[in-house]
């Protein structure tokens, strides 16, 4: 196996960070693998913010569901899914002008935009994650950061086209989560299909769930008043406040989006 086939089949989540500083020129390493990732027609429609404020990182780490491990990473970077460097771009360039003339109004960003914008953010932070790992340092997503919208739209002066789509910390890992396996994951036959999509039935169901059922519940540790996974999970994350909460913030942020629709 080669090395970054290995790399991507040992990588984790890591939670818990080595009192040890990521070197300045790594950092910029991982910056710059992440500029290299693929982008919707080279448009590089993100950006990235590097949080080195204290003070900001521990009002994220209370912001982002209560996880204190996020002021404690020695990097954090935030990926923003980003058109407002277009729109501004399209402006400045005359765009409106070009527009009139056409007698057509100008186009701005809209939902289809905002996801595209998010692929390339996302695709971005991945690619900072397999660098991140080349240079022996883990990483750990905070999808939370798409909750309170309001607060973190403020907090990082974003305007109506930047949506904070993920939060990623990094670190060296301590020596305990080094011991830790990667979580187990789904049968392939059940993830990866051929040409159409398959739904799954019960017996199949049953199956893919198993190697998880055996990992964390064999001692039936489910979420409050669940007894079996799908209602653990259910109650957990699917109904969850946090999701509920992450539900309205992204209907603000869409709704600054759309802000344009006639």
């Amino acid at each position: 196996m080669n090395g970054t086939l290995k790399l991507i089949d040992n990588r984790k989540s890591v939670r818990a960070y080595a009192d040890k500083e990521i070197p300045r020129d790594f950092k910029d390493r991982i910056i710059e693998a992440a500029m290299r990732a693929p982008t919707a027609g080279n448009m590089m429609l993100y950006s990235m913010i590097e949080i080195d404020d204290q003070e900001m990182k521990d009002k994220l780490a209370v912001s982002c569901d209560n996880q204190p491990f996020i002021a404690k990473a020695p990097l954090l970077l935030l990926f923003v899914a980003d058109y407002q460097r277009w729109d501004d771009y399209f402006t400045i360039s005359g765009v409106p002008e070009l527009m009139e003339s056409r007698g057509e109004p100008m186009r701005h960003p809209e939902e289809g935009d905002m996801m595209l914008a998010c692929n390339d953010a996302l695709i971005s932070a991945q690619t900072s994650v397999i660098a991140a790992e080349s240079l022996g340092i883990g990483s750990c997503y905070i999808g939370d950061i798409m909750e309170n919208y309001e607060f973190h739209r403020e907090l990082f002066d974003l305007p109506d086209y930047a949506f904070p789509v993920t939060l990623l910390c990094f670190g060296y890992p301590n020596d305990n989560y080094q011991e830790k396996k990667p979580a187990s994951r789904f049968p392939k036959k059940y993830i990866h299909y051929k040409n159409k999509y398959k739904r799954l039935s019960p017996e199949e169901f049953n199956e893919m769930y198993q190697p998880m059922q055996e990992r964390y519940f064999s001692g039936g540790k489910y979420f409050e008043g669940a007894s079996n996974i799908g209602q653990h999970f259910y109650l957990r994350k699917h109904a969850s406040s946090f999701m509920k909460e992450m539900n309205r913030s992204v209907r603000a942020a869409m709704k600054a989006w759309r802000k344009n629709e006639s």
